[in-house]
């Protein structure tokens, strides 16, 4: 034998051990986000996902995170977020992926039809009737069903979430990628809050603001637990942990340092439209609106400028880690003065996002 020929007998063989190491990966046993124990037997390659809005989690770890659905909830499709357009342009099949459900209810017919490898459901669908119901349905058709959470305790569950889709999915390079990016942003936030203990200031969160009521406020859970990390105080921490109804003397006698508002693409059930695919300029003109008219007219974060409007959707997707960063932008710029969210959101695009991020999801009332 030849020492040329040799070496390409030699490089065959590391290339087809390394073939047979990757394939190795299953059957695959795994822990989801609700402790359940999982078996997965082979690479999934047709997956139900319960919430259409997990597609943006597939979507930083696969190049094509359509071509991996046989069927999904129409959630996504049909709500207010505003991500279906952006991955129908990039993903034109998208728009015929079998519906199995609209994120609350489920067809069973359609799960028994669309001869699927593996289910994915949300923590918030796990734990309903409905939920359970379909695990146990799925599971005796021999369907692997795994839960996972990006909304519950967002910043410390994102992460490890993430990594265990990259593990099942085969993905993990990419999906540890993000992770440690992820997590790097999140503990250069944490260490400068924890550089500086001292107060930071008041914030009043308020929820898809409508002129017709007043008001809902954001609880220390969900998104308000991205201003924790910032060493800003809640107004309304005070309330049930989800957040809940305050009313206009509330606000008024907490006359917080700062206001901020969610909102959703062309306004829906809100007058902010913000969001993906939204124009700065009419982001902002809507956030101006807003606040125009009592009782926040009166508010000291008004006259002073501290006016901010962020897109609804950061606590259900994993690109959560920039609502934490424009807070810590917006109330402690001395103290997070590094920190840009703009150009964390580049990043993402460039490095992870198969579908591009772009419109406004966060906003100043005052053009930077």
């Amino acid at each position: 034998m030849t020492k040329r020929l040799f070496t390409v007998l030699a490089t065959l063989i590391l290339l087809v051990a390394g073939s047979a190491r990757a394939q190795e990966h299953y059957p695959l046993t795994v822990t989801d986000a609700f402790g359940r124990e999982v078996t997965i037997p082979a690479e999934p390659k047709a997956i139900l996902l319960g919430t259409g809005l997990d597609l943006v989690a597939l979507s930083l770890i696969h190049p094509d995170p359509v071509s991996l659905l046989a069927g999904w909830a129409g959630d996504m499709k049909n709500d207010t977020s505003g991500l279906y357009p952006r991955f129908k342009e990039k993903f034109p099949a998208i728009a015929d992926v079998p519906v199995i459900g609209d994120g609350i209810t489920v067809s069973f017919e359609a799960l028994l039809s669309l001869n699927a490898d593996l289910a994915i459901l949300a923590n918030w669908q796990a734990d309903t009737d409905t939920g359970r119901q379909a695990i146990a349905f799925l599971e005796q058709a021999r369907v692997p069903v795994v839960v996972v959470d990006f909304n519950s305790d967002a910043l410390k569950n994102t992460a490890a979430n993430m990594r265990f889709l990259g593990k099942i999915l085969n993905r993990e390079d990419q999906a540890n990628a993000f992770a440690d990016f992820y997590e790097g942003r999140v503990n250069r936030l944490r260490e400068s809050a924890a550089a500086h203990p001292e107060p930071g200031p008041t914030v009043f969160m308020d929820g898809l603001p409508n002129p017709e009521t007043c008001c809902f406020a954001f609880g220390t859970g969900g998104l308000g637990a991205f201003l924790a990390i910032t060493g800003s105080r809640n107004i309304a921490e005070a309330l049930p942990k989800q957040g809940g109804s305050v009313s206009a003397e509330f606000i008024v006698a907490a006359d917080p340092d700062a206001y901020i508002a969610t909102g959703l693409p062309d306004g829906a059930y809100t007058s902010l439209t913000i969001g993906p695919g939204v124009d700065p300029q009419a982001a902002r003109a809507s956030l101006a609106r807003i606040v125009a008219n009592p009782p926040l007219a009166s508010l000291r974060a008004v006259r002073e400028g501290r006016v901010h409007g962020l897109w609804n959707y950061f606590n259900a997707v994993p690109l959560n880690i920039l609502a934490a960063e424009a807070f810590a932008q917006w109330l402690r710029p001395d103290v997070f003065s590094g920190v840009d969210p703009a150009a964390t959101l580049k990043e993402i695009n460039e490095r992870f996002a198969a579908v591009p991020f772009d419109g406004a999801y966060w906003i100043d009332l005052k053009a930077n």
